[in-house]
């Protein structure tokens, strides 16, 4: 049977259309809104929109936009940068925030003009709470437009807006220069650039269900949008980070977070906000294998006033790859508006549609003939038939609303839906291959399309109380999540498929099975929690952050039920030695249901105890230059009962008992000097089994990464130069003939020349050295890595 004649390959949702003409319109009819300055008393609120960047320029708009003077001395800004101000603030406020960790202050006098001078001293260490903010809106977190690979504010550990320093948990914000700069276009690629992840690809060209995500000895499953949890189910991996502003990630167990959580990392997904006054950028790419690509973003206010603001991001890419047949189509749209109901109150509303569609995807291939001889086929060997492929399409909608309570309390309710679809045709390969002819290998083929739909209801409330003399920081709320999903399986004439194929041609011979639908499985799971989170200031330079999550999850699948309520604790404590120096601990539970009834032990209805544990880590924090320059230093330890992996020869998943999993991580992001920004980091995790027995021998040891980049000085500041190493030590298949991967290095080049401020145009050499590796090696199959490869970009700014 072939393939039906494949309808136009992205024809958008109703849905879909309807808002993609409403932001279009938008963008098109406001036209370019100049913002409105009008003189502000001091004790007035003004709307405000400056991205961070030179201080020089962001005092001129601060000015320009709040009707003030401001006298500046050139000497006392000079080379120092600002990390922008938005939404509505008076006038001592925002000058207060534009001004953080600048080490000046504004001073008003009697005529009504503000002088900049050098702020007085504090004592060493300590801690002033800010006004409270939004969860992940803290106006220093937002990092576009700053040129920095750090930020001042996450919000992914414990929900409360804090520095990288007052953060209990080693934390990496994969920036939206360092996004850029690195070209990190997908979830994967940015996850495939953090320090202490491991990707592994056993499949490409299938998302989620061929990629294997690993961070301190265990399978990351725990992702959020906006500190929401969203389940993999979803089609989460499948993320363009076009639509993003950063992506945070915070190692370790983050059962707060998540209600339930494994000790790998909790990834945050950050939205890019629209800006109240107009940004717009056209995109276009060309690159290796016949890869092009198409993508804007237009931002705009919608009324004159600015209390209305949206907009939309969109990227197109026809990609192909180094094995033959493969073929890949991207589309994704976002779009968002916000709208200033009162001085008080924001109301927004969104949606985000991804689309991908893969003809021919990539298979890991056998490593071994029967004989133990050694297969030798080449990375272009890697396709499967043409007949093969892979779908999915995943919309999201999602709509908040927050409201200021006074000065010191905030509260926000939003409410998400994803929709997504898989439909997919591939196959399988058996190892059973005769070394003298090649003969002998089985191919299974095998379809099913899915149908998942999550619903979730986020609702908190987040500000400052007094007690004993200090102020100190509370969040609480709930998160009500359900998802339902639905699979169409289906059959082939087994006993007549042909069984047995040739290794090195079987993608030309091997026949389409006429599959016909048999029986549907479905699955309900529920998820319902609330948390509290405080932040105890017990001195100017201690902070005790305390916290805890119950949650009641509960998953039908057929005939079988499980169901499960646990409490899952936090503890940190982060001390301030100085301005520079820090340290911290922090305690957390691990709690995490198995995936897969079926699949775990090949039988249903078994019920499989949950993966649970405990996690520590302790480490030591350094900031220099104001935050720009942030690093960390952490040891941990996980110790897990019930860690599954999938063992790929049976096709399921084993439980080992007892494990423990030690290591340690170091990390550097942020300014190194003037025009040179870098992030850098090294991880080392062994796990142990019960009987003191290395486990998960597929993962490295030890692994670093490492990007940086220098603009050029004086003539020469148009041209930025770019460059990174990714290092791994040696994988293992973990079989009786044990296939090893030595370590392995692969070395990635940039290069951006500024034409005008308008236009740019960047090159990308991936694997510059050529290195021929597998992304992974398990149960003596192995999936290559890509060969070396390059991009072209062009980007105009208007």
């Amino acid at each position: 049977m072939s393939r039906p004649a494949p309808l136009p390959r992205h024809p958008l949702t109703p849905v879909a259309q309807a808002l993609l003409l409403v932001f279009l319109g938008t963008a098109a009819g406001t036209g370019l809104l100049p913002a409105q300055a009008h003189a502000a008393e001091a004790g007035a609120t003004v709307n405000f929109d400056i991205p961070a960047g030179s201080l020089d320029q962001a005092l001129s708009r601060f000015g320009r936009q709040a009707g003030i003077q401001i006298a500046v001395n050139a000497e006392l800004t000079s080379g120092r940068q600002s990390p922008g101000l938005s939404g509505k603030h008076d006038i001592a406020d925002g000058l207060r925030r534009l001004l953080t960790d600048s080490g000046l202050e504004a001073v008003r006098d009697a005529g009504g003009e503000y002088t900049l001078r050098k702020a007085m001293p504090t004592t060493s260490g300590e801690a002033v709470l800010s006004t409270v903010t939004v969860s992940g809106k803290a106006p220093d977190s937002t990092t576009e437009g700053t040129g920095s690979y750090t930020t001042w504010s996450t919000s992914s550990s414990t929900r409360l807006n804090l520095t990288p320093q007052e953060t209990p948990q080693a934390v990496t914000v994969l920036t939206r220069q360092r996004l850029d700069d690195q070209k990190l276009t997908t979830l994967v690629d940015a996850l495939d650039a953090t320090p202490g992840i491991v990707v592994q690809k056993t499949k490409i060209g299938e998302g989620q269900d061929g990629t294997d995500i690993y961070a301190r000895g265990s399978r990351l499953r725990n992702y959020q949008i906006e500190g929401v949890p969203t389940s993999l189910a979803v089609g989460t991996l499948l993320a363009n980070t076009a639509a993003y502003d950063r992506i945070e990630v915070v190692r370790g167990a983050t059962g707060i977070m998540n209600g339930l959580g494994t000790p790998a990392a909790t990834i945050n997904l950050i939205r890019k906000r629209p800006t109240a006054t107009p940004q717009k950028s056209v995109t276009v790419q060309a690159g290796s294998w016949d890869r092009y690509g198409l993508g804007m973003d237009i931002s705009n206010p919608i009324n004159e006033s600015g209390t209305a603001r949206a907009r939309l991001v969109a990227n197109y890419g026809d990609e192909g790859n180094w094995a033959k047949r493969f073929d890949q189509q991207n589309l994704a749209l976002y779009g968002i508006a916000e709208f200033d109901l009162s001085e008080h109150t924001l109301f927004t509303v969104g949606f985000n549609h991804l689309d991908q569609k893969t003809d021919s995807s990539i298979l890991g291939r056998p490593l071994f003939f029967t004989n133990g001889q050694r297969i030798k086929l080449s990375p272009s060997n890697d396709g499967t038939p043409s007949w093969s492929y892979y779908d999915h399409q995943s919309n999201n909608i999602f709509a908040s609303l927050e409201h200021r309570f006074g000065t010191n309390w905030i509260g926000k309710v939003e409410y998400s839906q994803t929709r997504y679809d898989d439909d997919g045709l591939t196959v399988g390969v058996t190892q059973t291959i005769d070394a003298a002819t090649g003969n002998g290998m089985e191919v299974w083929p095998y379809r099913w399309s899915g149908k998942t739909r999550q619903n979730n209801l986020d609702a908190y409330v987040s500000g400052v109380f007094s007690l004993f003399g200090r102020d100190h920081e509370l969040i609480g709320g709930v998160t009500l999540s359900r998802s339902r999903s639905s699979t169409q399986n289906y059959d082939y004439d087994w006993m007549n498929y042909p069984a047995d194929f040739n290794i090195f041609d079987w993608t030309d011979t091997a026949p389409a099975p006429a599959f016909f639908k048999t029986d549907k499985s479905s699955f309900r799971e529920r998820q319902y929690s609330a948390y509290l989170n405080t932040r105890f200031q017990l001195s100017d330079a201690t902070n005790l952050l305390l916290g805890g999550r119950s949650t009641h999850w509960q998953l039908d699948e057929g005939s079988s039920k499980r169901e499960e309520n646990v409490f899952v604790p936090y503890f940190g404590l982060v001390h301030a030695l100085n301005d520079t120096w820090s340290v911290y601990g922090s305690y957390t539970r691990i709690f995490q249901p198995q995936d897969g009834v079926v699949f775990l032990y090949g039988r249903p209805g078994a019920s499989p105890d949950p993966e649970q544990g405990e996690g520590y880590e302790a480490g030591v924090k350094l900031s220099l230059d104001g935050g720009r320059l942030n690093a960390n230093l952490a040891i941990f330890q996980m110790d897990v009962t019930n860690l599954a992996y999938w063992n790929r020869d049976a096709r399921v998943y084993e439980v080992l008992g007892e494990t423990q999993t030690r290591g340690i991580e170091l990390e550097v992001n942020g300014k190194l000097a003037e025009g040179w920004q870098s992030g850098a980091g090294y991880a080392y995790a062994r796990t142990e089994d019960q009987h003191g027995e290395r486990a998960l021998i597929r993962l490295p040891l030890h692994n670093l990464k490492l990007f940086s980049t220098y603009r050029l000085p004086g003539s020469w500041n148009k041209l930025t130069l770019g460059s990174g190493v990714n290092w791994q030590s040696a994988i293992r298949s973990g079989t009786s003939l044990d296939y090893r991967q030595s370590s392995v290095t692969l070395v990635n080049l940039m290069a951006r020349y500024e034409l005008d401020k308008n236009l740019s145009l960047s090159a990308h050499l991936n694997n510059a050295l050529d290195k021929r590796y597998y992304s992974t090696v398990a149960n003596d199959y192995g999936t290559y890595g890509a060969p070396r490869n390059f991009m072209l970009t062009a980007k105009y700014n208007f």
